[in-house]
Order: structure tokens, then C-alpha cells, then sequence
């Protein structure tokens, strides 16, 4: 599995998206954990957004970077619990054309030393749709840090042995790769 890794360290660009009613760029902290976890590991900052926790509005705006060219991955956070409004797996898991099980599996089992068994109520999920990684994780900047630091930076970092998920992530046109050269 060797070859499903690089010596060469590919910058992706990745949005995120938070899932609230009550968040705004000033407020959510959450989302800007995430931020600055893809930004101090190399990676470009496609777009960030918030929309409220609704199954068509996250699909909307899932769908559309989904659909981008540019967009390699998309990080939501919010919306993955149980009360009436946490809607984001609902919303998500029918637009994945493979679901990657083994993230929330992993997600829950580094959170047990964290949170104890309350992990249990999180539906952390991901998979990809249309060449894009799509990972959701609960709303807290404190699991979004865990999901970032214990899985998400070494399988998005195309050095990652034996494998990482960036040879199966849509490649950008080469326009995009020159003009994410000429920023760093």
C-alpha cells in the first residue's frame, strides 16, 4: 500500500462548514479550530460558511462544494448529536458515494479518553462524494481538535504511510495547482 502514499507533501484545499442556529464567524470556534488545524498543517482554506442546522440548507451548500472543482475536502462540524435539531448525518449520508466507517469508529474511540462514554452519543461520519472527502464531526471546538490532531492530519497529509486519502481525492485542474504555488 506504499504507493498510496507520497515523499512530497500536497496542500489541499479544504472548506469548512459549520451547522448551527446560533453561530456566527465571530462566535464559532468550533469552526475556526478546524481552520487552523488544516491552515498550520500546509493546506489552503477554500471557503468557510455557517448555515443553520436544516437538511436542506447543509445539503445545499455540501452539494455546491461538492460540485467545485476546487474543493477537495469539506469539514462540517455541528449537528451530529441527538436532539431534534442535529440533523447533519441525516443530511450528509445520502449524498456520500462511499461512506468511510472507520472515521467515526476511530473518532469515538479517541474521544472515550476524553469525554467517556458520552462518546457514544456522537454520529461522527464521513465518506466521499464526487472525489471530495466529506468529514462531520460534532460542534465542539474541543472535538473538533480531537478529530483533527488524532485522525484528520495524518490522512490528509499525502506523506502518510501506509496509505492517507489524498490519491483518492479529485486532482486540481492545473491552473489551480500554479496559483496554490505562487501563494505559499
Amino acid at each position: 500500500m506504499a504507493h498510496l502514499s507520497s515523499v512530497e507533501f500536497q496542500s489541499l484545499r479544504i472548506a469548512v462548514l459549520t451547522v448551527s442556529d446560533t453561530r456566527s464567524v465571530l462566535t464559532d470556534s468550533s469552526g475556526q479550530t478546524l481552520i487552523d488545524g488544516l491552515e498550520a498543517a500546509g493546506h489552503a482554506l477554500y471557503e468557510r460558511a455557517i448555515v443553520p442546522d436544516d437538511i436542506w440548507q447543509i445539503r445545499a451548500r455540501l452539494c455546491a462544494w461538492v460540485a467545485d472543482p476546487l474543493v477537495q475536502a469539506v469539514l462540517i462540524t455541528g449537528g451530529t448529536g441527538f436532539t431534534a435539531r442535529d440533523n447533519t448525518p441525516q443530511a450528509v449520508a445520502p449524498l456520500l458515494d462511499k461512506q468511510v466507517d472507520g472515521f467515526g469508529e476511530l473518532f469515538r474511540q479517541v474521544s472515550l479518553a476524553e469525554i467517556g462514554t458520552s462518546t457514544v452519543q456522537s454520529r461522527a461520519l464521513a465518506g466521499i462524494s464526487n472525489g471530495t472527502l466529506v468529514c462531520c464531526m460534532p460542534g465542539s471546538p474541543g472535538a473538533c481538535r480531537t478529530a483533527w490532531s488524532k485522525i484528520l492530519v495524518e490522512q490528509l497529509d499525502s506523506r502518510t504511510r501506509p496509505c492517507n486519502f489524498v490519491p483518492h481525492l479529485k486532482q486540481l485542474p492545473e491552473q489551480a495547482v500554479a496559483a496554490c504555488g505562487a501563494r505559499s
